[in-house]
């Protein structure tokens, strides 16, 4: 337990002091990326999150593959939104700025990285990535992950959790590249649920459809029995996250 009379040599007052204004400063620059990103995206429901490497060159076949993918969600009626940056996540706008539906960026700004891609119909500029990662979970009816790295893994393993947990609604998550995401899936399988640490009814949150059309059909199959829009308990929670 700490004492009471000790506890002003555990602060330095005059980093306190140099601080303060900046960290109220930036509270306020997260409540305002929040404000824009959720005004600017009120009428794109439905739509799809698209996840994936941002290293993944044009003329590779997830590139094309993630191209069609959003294509056919666009012209199905779908606004795809996507990170916004270049590779897969410029797969996605691109074949969804060529459909019917919106091509949407949530660009992050990054010290190597372009802030956006060519193909976006809205685009929105974050510099806080969990204000970012709010309004894909929030105006999504789908998720469909690709191939990526860490920042893939780590949107797939965020909506895993808040679906898991009940703090989002439920909503597909499909992946695509059965060879890439077997061996995650098997460890998941082996380790998770071996130990204890996930129910084996978890693993029914994700699936591994190979096909863009099969993706399509897999999602409207979903909906099929209900709305796209969220049930008033769905919305409630989704103020919650």
């Amino acid at each position: 337990m700490i004492q009471t009379n000790k506890i002003p040599e555990l602060i330095d007052p005059q980093a306190m002091y140099s601080t303060n204004g900046q960290e109220a400063w930036r509270v306020l620059g997260i409540m305002a990326e929040f404000a824009v990103a959720t005004e600017r995206l009120r009428g794109v429901r439905p739509a799809v999150s698209m996840f994936g490497s941002a290293r993944i060159g044009s003329d590779h076949p997830y590139y094309h593959k993630a191209e069609r993918i959003a294509r056919l969600l666009s012209d199905a009626g779908f606004s795809v939104i996507s990170g916004g940056g270049p590779g897969l996540m410029e797969a996605a706008n691109r074949g969804a700025h060529a459909g019917r539906s919106p091509a949407i960026g949530l660009n992050i700004l990054l010290p190597h990285e372009p802030a956006g891609n060519a193909f976006q119909d809205v685009g929105i500029n974050f510099r806080y990535f969990f204000a970012r990662k709010m309004m894909f979970v929030r105006f999504a009816s789908a998720y469909v992950v690709l191939p990526g790295g860490f920042g893939t893994i780590d949107e797939l393993t965020e909506c895993l959790t808040l679906v898991q947990t009940g703090k989002s609604r439920k909503i597909p998550i499909i992946l695509v590249g059965s060879d890439f995401w077997a061996g995650l899936v098997a460890w998941m399988r082996e380790q998770l649920v071996g130990q204890g640490m996930i129910d084996a009814t978890d693993l029914d949150l994700i699936r591994v459809i190979e096909d863009p059309e099969a993706i399509v059909e897999a999602i409207f199959d979903y909906y099929e029995t209900r709305g796209f829009q969220p049930t008033r308990e769905e919305r409630s929670k989704m103020l919650n996250l």
